[in-house]
């Protein structure tokens, strides 16, 4: 089967798109809006990009009235954000968050998700993702027609759970099944790390 998507509207490419690029790892991005009032919210189409500087990439569409999210509002104002790495025991958490609220309303309140410190940085982190990355922004571009918001944010503190991580000289190293990521499907559809294994690359 072969798909012109000159012919298929904006909304059937998403599926289609979301249904094949898999899994997804999912962003599930802490922001602040106002005094001590936090957003957070889940997104799959994410990725690092570069490590000097070190950069992860996310990207933030609309709300359905057509207003930019409340995200991408607050990245805008305050240049901060967390990006969490959340686990399988956090999918019900991660899906709830995904609800459009009005600008001010907290998910984080609405789902009775706890914040805990975040050492070294301005903002908390969720309590019980086992990777968390403080991170300013460096740069938004919008792209497309509606358009969408790339947030490009740059990585300056690291939380890890340490029962994920082992040292190996001068490198951590991180235990996928300890993690045990939640990563993004198609539809309603999540998928989790059950196996790994190695390829040796060519010299």
């Amino acid at each position: 089967m072969n798909i012109d998507l000159t012919t298929m509207p904006a909304a059937n490419i998403y599926h289609l798109m979301t249904q094949t690029v898999i899994p997804r790892p999912i962003a599930w991005v802490l922001t602040q809006s106002g005094t001590q009032n936090y957003n957070l919210a889940p997104f799959s189409y994410f990725t690092p990009i570069s490590s000097n500087p070190p950069l992860l990439m996310f990207s933030v569409g609309k709300k359905p009235s057509g207003e930019i999210k409340d995200t991408t509002r607050n990245v805008l104002a305050n240049r901060k954000m967390v990006v969490h790495i959340a686990h399988q025991a956090q999918a019900e958490s991660v899906t709830q968050t995904a609800a459009t609220l009005e600008h001010g309303e907290s998910e984080v309140a609405a789902t009775g998700l706890e914040l805990v410190s975040f050492d070294g940085f301005d903002l908390p982190r969720v309590q019980g993702c086992p990777v968390a990355f403080g991170c300013s922004l460096f740069e938004v571009k919008e792209i497309g027609d509606t358009p969408q918001s790339l947030i490009f944010a740059k990585i300056e503190q690291i939380y890890l759970d340490p029962n994920i991580v082992t040292e190996e000289g001068e490198r951590l190293m991180i235990n996928a099944l300890s993690l045990n990521p939640l990563s993004r499907l198609g539809g309603s559809q999540y998928a989790l790390t059950r196996d790994v294994f190695s390829v040796a690359r060519p010299k």
